[in-house]
Formats: structure tokens, C-alpha cells, sequence
């Protein structure tokens, strides 16, 4: 796919570029970052310069993710990553993707993070089709439940010993977000849609 910019009232999500490796960085020495994701650690210039020069780029080209730099629109500031991973299930009848990002430690707490949510899954169920889409973090992570909790995911359950991190089994949480649990935006409409929605028969409660 060729690589997308969005935007929002405060934010600018477009594909990261070789000049984001100093703050990319610089971002992912804060600790927090390699708990709870999967940045490797240490967090090296070279893993930085491969990410934003290689990796992300190659996961536009190939269909593999889609990875936005979510950067200030006023003064350019590089606020976190944002993306979608495990998209090859947008190609088959399941049309699913999971949704991932970390904020740099300055920049949490402003909003920043569910505003650029909110926005990527708008974009997956409007342009990409998307018709279920996931959120997996490891147990205890309260930050970034709160995020996806804000922007109407609803947390389904734990999945016991799934993560392999550090050696260790850990638990995962995951919950999921449909186009019916987001609000409605301006540009949404049935005519904007990538295909028709496959009908959804839920289990009686």
C-alpha cells in the first residue's frame, strides 16, 4: 500500500522517516517502552535507524504494517508510533487487524495517544474494511488499556501464559473494537467504505 498521512486537531500521523531516528531514540530509552512493547533492549542507534529506515517503510510496501510517526502539527514534535499489525487477515473474510503504539514519556497524559487511536481505527474501518479490530498488551499494562478503553474497545478477557518475554510466560489481556463501538466522524459513510460489512449474528446474552 502507499503510505498514508492523517491528521487530527493536534496531531499529524504519517509514515516515519529517516530523519525521526534521534527522537525515536531518544523515546525508547525510557524504560516503560521496552516493558511493555516489543522494542528490543538496549535500544540501540542501529535497531533505531533499521526501524525508521527499513521497517517501517518495508511494512507499507509489503502489506505487512502500517506505522504512523504521530508528530505535533504545530512544531513537529514526535509524540509516539502508532499502527496497524497483523494485517494479513484484512485479505480473508475475518477483515481483521490488531492496533499497537507507544507515547514518549513526556508526552503522556495530553491525549495525544487516544486522539491518534481514535483516528487510525476510523481510518481501518473506513478505507481498509477493517470489521474487528484488536488490542493485546500484557497483563497489568493499566496505561494502554486506558487508552483503548477511551476510544471503545471493551476488554474481552485474559489469555493465560500466550506472551513470551524475557524468558518468562506472561498473561495478555485483549480486547476488540467493532464499527459499531466507534462514533460516527464527518467523513464516515456507508458510500466511503472499502466493501459492504459482513452481517455480525452476536451470541445472546
Amino acid at each position: 500500500m502507499k503510505p498514508v498521512t492523517l491528521t487530527t486537531d493536534r496531531l499529524l500521523l504519517r509514515p516515519f522517516e529517516p530523519s525521526d531516528a534521534p527522537a525515536v531514540h531518544a523515546a525508547c530509552q525510557d524504560p516503560d517502552i521496552p516493558r511493555w512493547t516489543s522494542v528490543p533492549t538496549p535500544y540501540t542507534r542501529g535497531d533505531t535507524e533499521r526501524y525508521v529506515g527499513t521497517v517501517a517503510p518495508e511494512g507499507w510496501r509489503d502489506d505487512t504494517s502500517y506505522t504512523f510517526a504521530v508528530v505535533t502539527r504545530d512544531d513537529g514534535i514526535l509524540v509516539g508510533s502508532m499502527g496497524l499489525v497483523r494485517i494479513a487477515l484484512l485479505r480473508t473474510p475475518e477483515r481483521q487487524a490488531e492496533l499497537g503504539y507507544w507515547t514518549a514519556k513526556e508526552h503522556r497524559g495530553k491525549g495525544y495517544t487516544a486522539e491518534a487511536a481514535r483516528t487510525v481505527a476510523h481510518w481501518a474501518v473506513r478505507d481498509l474494511g477493517v470489521e474487528r479490530l484488536e488490542w493485546l498488551a500484557e497483563a497489568g499494562n493499566h496505561g494502554s488499556w486506558a487508552v483503548a478503553r477511551s476510544v471503545g474497545f471493551q476488554r474481552e478477557g485474559t489469555l493465560r501464559a500466550k506472551l513470551v518475554r524475557g524468558g518468562i510466560r506472561r498473561d495478555l489481556w485483549i480486547g476488540s473494537l467493532l464499527p459499531s463501538d466507534l462514533l460516527p466522524e464527518p467523513a464516515d459513510s456507508a458510500a466511503d467504505r472499502a466493501q459492504d460489512p459482513t452481517p455480525y449474528l452476536p451470541y445472546p446474552r
